[in-house]
């Protein structure tokens, strides 16, 4: 099979399982400015982003075998996968955080991402028409919403972090969450603007 730009992520992932490097070079291409923009959003500086982008692509390359080719998640995949490792790499530099000591075993369990067979598979085009509907979504949420959705999802704190920072009850949190996630749903289900 002759790769090229046009070729579809499915495509490139099975080539990148054999070990092709002009399909990773290809995949960095095609997600590299995305991916980067997420992790710089949780890493701030440039110079970390730009260091956890190259550890996202060294694990797509030793890791490709954990990726279900049968999903067509590529985008879903990589996704988490850049997001777990920039979490991972802030919660590592801040010295008040105990951390277990970084190893294959370590990468492979949290890490690597391990998506449910229920997530319909998205693709980068696809994502990127329903980009400004997310951020609308997002954006209707009210503001105590979106700061545990940011907390969790762009700072990785769990639910127990959560409520021990804001000094509110976990099950106060837990329900935040909740309520934001449904109300997400319903938003972006909506469509509304």
């Amino acid at each position: 099979m002759q790769l090229n730009a046009d070729s579809s992520d499915i495509d490139v992932m099975k080539r990148v399982a054999a070990y092709d490097s002009k399909a990773l070079e290809i995949l960095y291409n095609r997600y590299a400015p995305l991916l980067y923009t997420l992790i710089k959003k949780i890493a701030v500086k440039k110079e970390i982003a730009e260091e956890i982008l190259t550890e996202v692509f060294v694990i797509i390359w030793k890791r490709v075998e954990f990726f279900d080719i049968y999903s067509g998640n590529v985008y879903t995949w990589l996704i988490t996968l850049a997001r777990n490792k920039a979490v991972d790499t802030i919660r590592r530099n801040n010295k008040d955080l105990e951390m277990p000591e970084y190893s294959d075993e370590y990468e492979i369990d949290f890490i690597v991402p391990k998506l449910s067979k229920q997530i319909d598979a998205l693709d980068l085009a696809t994502a990127n028409t329903i980009k400004d509907g997310v951020e609308v979504a997002l954006k209707k949420l009210t503001d105590a919403q979106q700061y545990v959705i940011y907390l969790a999802y762009y700072e990785g704190l769990t639910q127990k972090e959560i409520a021990e920072r804001l000094n509110i009850p976990y099950s106060t949190v837990k329900s935040k969450i909740k309520i934001a996630s449904l109300n997400l749903r319903e938003y972006l289900l909506k469509g509304d603007s």
